[in-house]
């Protein structure tokens, strides 16, 4: 039987990516410092707003994966010779640095956030070239569920989002015979009435899921564009049944055991529920895709 040389995980191979990261390092220290001290304002500006809201507080969550998957990749995008790109890098930084400075004197946080995509692609492909830039696509396309979404967007959704949920929810009520009615966004049941809230029309849970369902499918890594395109879509409606669901317990607490115990911890656990019903309809969705898809049986298809 024929060895080859150097097998794909060989000791010369690991040692020639480590040679290929202790050679970039310098310039991605300097480049880290320069991004942290450009961006430092800007993080603080998201944290003490739309990070410490419940619509999008989730930011930090993306952040910190889209760090974890860069690492995770950093002996792919760093193995072989750099090849840098200085005009596409350049350009992508120019572009960036503009963005940056129209969002940070118009206070226009959603410019601020977003530029710095480019600003991390163009870094990028300074230091090794568009092949480093391939390699990295999607932990800096995930950054993108960072940046806020636009308040005129926000209020355009949540308003028909907290409609939908507010008329199904009262009518699945209804079916199993409790006293409920409605009037727009607000139930009444037995001696209660609730508001539905921004948190709970769906639009929140909708981008965090639509987040965490593109992480799943990169860290399965299906070689399936079909499927990944299907788990996509589906996120939608799992997340608009996920909010409904979280919606009929929070009434169903508060009908039993009074509004004081809806507000309190049964409607953060009512969060916790909305993402539980989610996971499972995701999971059983991509096992009944996996029947359909998948050549061998196994997670990952190869159509």
């Amino acid at each position: 039987m024929t060895v080859p040389a150097h097998p794909p995980d060989s000791g010369r191979d690991r040692i020639n990516r480590a040679a290929g990261m202790l050679q970039a390092l310098p310039a991605i220290v300097v480049f880290m410092l320069a991004f942290a001290v450009l961006y430092a304002g800007t993080y603080i500006q998201l944290a003490h707003t739309v990070w410490s809201t419940d619509e999008q507080g989730h930011g930090p969550l993306i952040l910190a994966a889209s760090a974890w998957l860069l690492w995770t990749k950093r002996d792919e995008i760093f193995d072989g010779h750099p090849q840098p790109a200085p005009w596409l890098g350049f350009s992508l930084i120019g572009s960036a640095l503009a963005m940056f400075v129209v969002g940070r004197s118009q206070s226009v946080i959603e410019i601020e956030a977003f530029s710095q995509i480019l600003v991390l692609a163009g870094g990028l492909v300074l230091l090794q070239g568009k092949r480093g830039l391939k390699l990295a696509w999607f932990p800096l396309a995930f950054l993108l569920f960072v940046v806020p979404l636009p308040g005129s967007l926000v209020q355009a959704i949540t308003m028909p989002l907290k409609s939908a949920v507010s008329v199904v929810a009262e009518e699945i009520l209804h079916q199993f015979g409790y006293p409920i009615a409605r009037t727009g966004v607000t139930l009444v049941i037995g001696q209660y009435q609730l508001l539905v809230a921004d948190a709970c029309s769906g639009l929140n849970s909708l981008f965090t899921l639509e987040a965490l369902g593109l992480l799943y499918m990169n860290l399965m890594a299906y070689k399936s564009r079909a499927r990944n395109i299907a788990l996509a879509i589906m996120i939608v409606p799992i997340s608009f049944i996920s909010n409904i669901t979280r919606v009929i317990v929070l009434v169903l607490i508060t009908y039993y055991y009074g509004d004081e115990a809806g507000q309190g911890f049964a409607h953060d656990f009512a969060g916790m529920v909305l993402f539980m019903v989610a996971l499972v309809l995701t999971y059983g969705f991509d096992r009944l895709l996996a029947r359909f898809v998948d050549d061998e049986g196994g997670a990952r298809g190869r159509r």
